[in-house]
């Protein structure tokens, strides 16, 4: 498969989405990136690496960071962890108050955010300062860190999640000091990989868990990223798309084909669902150009 052939053809169909929807302005340093932005890599599970545009270029990955979160408790907590938080897309917007009361403190599953803060107080409940370097050696590189000015702007910024911690607290959901969950979920959010860092960090999936996790721990993800992974547009990206894959506000998605690659890409500009239009479009055409996809 000539991956770097396609990819610069993707780059160049794609180019006309490039620089339209939106940015997540809620986030000023993210209002800030320049929205001509565009890269994107495939990573054979041989360890092969291609890639175009700016795909050596770091940004905040945001939401995408909640799968190493997942991970992560599921190695520190096994499937206890779906005790405290549920597996099924929402249906409603990533930080709806309002299905966390309906659903009695239970977030629908662990991409929203009311999800991400119980997947953290459980990673606390085992000790601080455990998430980053299990980033790290997901991706093999300890360069790799948080943006304090990011988690600063989230943390000025973050009045729903604030309420949400809280709302969790009362219910029970949330066993630590809400602030120190916020912080951790503030700092989570803040990650700044490139598409190339992604797409070693996410090889594990690809891979059947490596040493990251066990195969049962790798499948299980893949499947929750399948249904949850992307926002409230799971549906449409398994139609076109056909990959389970993480979306963030940032303009990263990266996405898996298990036993054969994973695949990041970047372009700042969402959808109103609040995916990358010129990233959701790029591994459309990926699945299309080399046929591959899960189904």
């Amino acid at each position: 498969m000539d991956y770097k052939r396609i990819l610069d053809e993707i780059a160049a169909e794609v180019r006309p989405l490039i620089g339209q929807g939106r940015v997540a302005e809620y986030i000023p340093p993210l209002a800030a990136v320049p929205h001509d932005r565009f890269g994107m890599v495939v990573r054979t599970v041989d360890g092969e690496c291609f890639s175009t545009g700016d795909a050596h270029e770091r940004f905040s990955i945001q939401s995408i960071a909640k799968v190493f979160a997942l991970t992560l408790a599921m190695r520190l907590e096994g499937d206890g962890i779906w005790e405290r938080v549920g597996r099924e897309p929402s249906g409603s917007a990533f930080n709806s108050l309002v299905q966390l009361e309906i659903e009695r403190g239970i977030p629908r599953n662990p991409f929203i955010n009311a999800g991400a803060l119980v997947v953290l107080d459980a990673i606390l409940d085992h000790g601080d300062d455990l998430l980053l370097p299990f980033i790290r050696e997901a991706a093999g590189d300890a360069s790799v860190g948080f943006d304090e000015a990011v988690a600063e702007a989230e943390r000025r910024t973050g009045h729903r999640n604030r309420a949400m911690a809280h709302f969790l607290r009362s219910f029970g959901n949330l066993h630590n000091d809400a602030d120190r969950v916020l912080d951790a979920y503030f700092h989570l959010c803040s990650t700044s990989m490139s598409c190339v860092e992604l797409a070693n960090a996410f090889s594990f999936l690809a891979a059947g868990g490596g040493t990251i996790a066990t195969p049962r721990q790798a499948k299980r993800v893949n499947a929750v990223m399948l249904t949850c992974g992307v926002y409230d547009e799971a549906g449409d990206y398994a139609y076109r798309v056909g990959l389970p894959a993480k979306s963030g506000v940032g303009g990263g998605v990266v996405a898996v084909m298990p036993g054969r690659f994973t695949a990041a890409v970047w372009s700042p500009g969402l959808s109103e669902k609040g995916n990358s239009l010129a990233g959701t479009m790029a591994l459309e055409l990926l699945t299309t150009k080399t046929g591959m996809s899960i189904f």
